[in-house]
Parts: structure tokens; C-alpha cells; sequence
């Protein structure tokens, strides 16, 4: 039998996958617009185009392939390429996400190693908690705190219902960490009631961004309402058998409040149920307290910074007070320092409070 001969009609070449060649150059858009990020809805976000400028307008865009999986947040300074008009039916594109001077973020557990990005470029985290109905949670206004602490933002303590209850221990356990607090009461029927204590939370929010958190149904969408009169959150009820609000802000969002000196904006975030402290280095807690930063370095090597921490540079800062003043005022400045220390750490004990963090 002849020996089969083999010729090029025997080989089988692959198809190329196209015959652009790969690179990793990208386009520059030199072209690009800049925008501030006011809301995301399931792959939009909402954008202001030349925000505070001349031509400042509404627009919706996408995120570029190019971004890959880095998420895009309210808060956001990005730069735009496509049609920004603005008008019905256009899209844009997000092509770059601009350098955040702040990042507010939260897990959904203590062991939760996937940190959630919540808003970006915020100056100061505005806490609503209602003094009652439902019953404040101290343990959550301090992982706010130490979020936010931890975020480099200011902590903005915002109380509501003051007309059900007394704020004065609320306000001694938060003011001496620096934390600034606010006061609101409502009066009225629920179709025309009155928020006393307004002015003070405009004044506290003037010329800043400010992002919102707290539990559901301690009067944050009302508190947003009053602030910006055609935000139309909704605003929902306090279940009377659990004790606890439904959600009913979905998603976050950016709005600008009229009537203040400076541009003024609040970021409404959904209501949440736990505030995870994951991402958060106890060590970063401590540059929140200059004097006892200060103070620590005298500690020993390893030194954790808790009640049972021996040899610790801050029992013997209290101790060494020169009178009874001074240690009262010093000892609760520590003891504020290590509460805060304790709910990252999960060690803080609340009655008030569910086991859960």
C-alpha cells in the first residue's frame, strides 16, 4: 500500500481572534467633562455635569469597560466622555473616577472581609438616632464614630425626638470624644408637624457634605425632607412589636440644600440594622485622639490600649493627674477612647443592644 503524502490542504489553521493587535494603552479623553456623582440605580448613576458652574446640568451615565469592578459612589468626582446634554434619552459614559479625599466605608460584620464602599468625598457623618421610638443604640452611634474617625471625616451627632425624651446623657457621653450634637423636636399633627431645632442642624451642615446613617425609622428621610423640601424621601413607621423601622430609602443619594452661606450637600443612605468595622485598624482609632496619641507612646511595645492592657501609658497619664479635676476629666477621656476601641473590637456591652454587632 503507497505511503499516504500530506500537503498544506491537511493542516487546519485556527482563526485569529481579530486582527487589531492587543494593547495596554488606553485613550487618554483629553475631551472629558467633569461631574459629581448624585445616585446609583442598577447600572446608572446620576450625574451633575459641571457641578456649581455655568453649565451646570442633570445627565445619566454608565461606567466604562475599563473601570472593571471599582465601584463608583455617590460623592464621586469622575470625568465623562459621550453625550452629556443631559436631554432625554442620552448617555454617557464614566471614564475615570477622580482621587477621593475620603472614603466611608463599613462591612457587614466584624469578620466580613469585603468592605462596602458607602459615599465618597464626604466631610463630616452625620448620626440620626431617635432618643426614643425607637430606643437609641449606643453601641452603633459608636461604630459610626469610629468609621468615621477611621475615614478621616468629622461625626456629627444628629438627635431626634427630643420631645419623647431627655438628650442630656446622649450629649455628656459624645460631646467630650469631639463629637458634635444636635437637637430636633417635632410639634404638631403628622400633616403639618414642626421640626424645632432645625436652624442648629443647618448651621452644623453649612458649606459641607454630609453623609447620613442610622437605623430605620429614627426620622432620617423626615429630617432630609425638612432640609431639602422636593427631596420627597419616604418615610416610613416604627414597628410596634419589634421596636424597629422599615427601610424605606433604598438607595443613596446626593441633594443639595438650599438656603445655606457655602454649597451645601446631604447624602441620604438607606437605612441599616449593623455597621461592621472590619476594614477598621484599631491603631487608627488613636490618631482621632491627639492628646492620647500623645500620651501612648510611653506604652510598651504591643500594647492594645484596653482596660486590661498591662502597663499601659494612659492608666498612669490618669493616675499621675495633679488633681481631682484633671482625673475626672482625663479619665473620661480615656475611658471614651476605649469604648470606641472595644466596639471595633466587639468587646462593648450594651443592654440596649442586640448580641449582634
Amino acid at each position: 500500500m503507497p505511503t499516504r503524502r500530506y500537503d498544506e490542504r491537511d493542516v487546519r489553521i485556527r482563526p485569529g481572534r481579530g486582527t487589531r493587535p492587543r494593547t495596554k494603552q488606553r485613550p487618554e479623553h483629553a475631551d472629558a467633562e467633569t461631574a459629581l456623582v448624585t445616585g446609583v440605580d442598577r447600572g446608572r448613576y446620576a450625574v451633575l455635569v459641571d457641578p456649581d458652574g455655568p453649565d451646570e446640568r442633570r445627565a445619566t451615565a454608565m461606567k466604562a469597560r475599563e473601570l472593571g469592578r471599582e465601584r463608583v459612589v455617590p460623592g464621586d468626582r469622575v470625568d465623562l466622555v459621550g453625550d452629556t446634554s443631559g436631554d432625554e434619552g442620552s448617555l454617557s459614559r464614566i471614564v475615570r473616577i477622580g482621587e477621593r479625599r475620603t472614603v466611608l466605608r463599613r462591612t457587614a460584620d466584624d469578620t466580613d472581609p469585603v468592605e462596602r464602599v458607602i459615599v465618597a468625598n464626604a466631610d463630616q457623618l452625620v448620626i440620626v438616632t431617635a432618643l426614643a421610638d425607637p430606643e437609641p443604640r449606643t453601641r452603633m452611634i459608636d461604630r459610626c464614630v469610629a468609621a468615621a474617625y477611621d475615614a478621616g471625616m468629622d461625626a456629627l451627632l444628629a438627635l431626634t425626638k427630643a420631645d419623647l425624651a431627655d438628650p442630656a446623657d446622649l450629649v455628656g457621653m459624645y460631646a467630650p470624644i469631639g463629637v458634635r450634637v444636635v437637637v430636633t423636636r417635632t410639634e404638631g399633627p403628622k400633616e403639618s408637624r414642626t421640626i424645632h431645632g432645625l436652624q442648629d442642624v443647618r448651621a452644623a451642615l453649612d458649606g459641607r457634605t454630609s453623609v447620613l446613617v442610622g437605623h430605620s425609622g429614627v426620622g432620617k428621610s423626615t429630617l432630609v425632607n425638612a432640609l431639602v423640601p422636593d427631596a420627597y424621601r419616604a418615610v416610613g413607621v416604627v414597628n410596634d412589636v419589634t421596636g424597629r423601622g422599615r427601610h424605606t430609602s433604598t438607595s443613596a443619594v446626593a441633594l443639595r440644600v438650599p438656603g445655606t452661606a457655602g454649597p451645601t450637600w446631604v447624602i441620604d443612605t438607606p437605612g441599616v440594622r449593623s455597621f461592621g468595622l472590619a476594614h477598621v485598624d484599631p491603631q487608627h482609632l488613636l490618631g482621632a485622639f491627639a492628646d492620647l496619641a500623645e500620651v501612648a507612646e510611653e506604652c510598651p511595645r504591643g500594647c492594645t490600649h484596653t482596660d486590661d492592657s498591662p502597663d499601659c501609658a494612659l492608666d498612669d497619664w490618669v493616675a499621675d493627674s495633679p488633681d481631682d479635676v484633671t482625673r475626672a476629666a482625663r479619665s473620661a477621656r480615656v475611658e471614651s477612647f476605649r469604648r470606641l476601641l472595644a466596639s471595633r473590637l466587639g468587646t462593648a456591652d450594651d443592654p440596649r443592644e442586640p448580641s449582634r454587632p
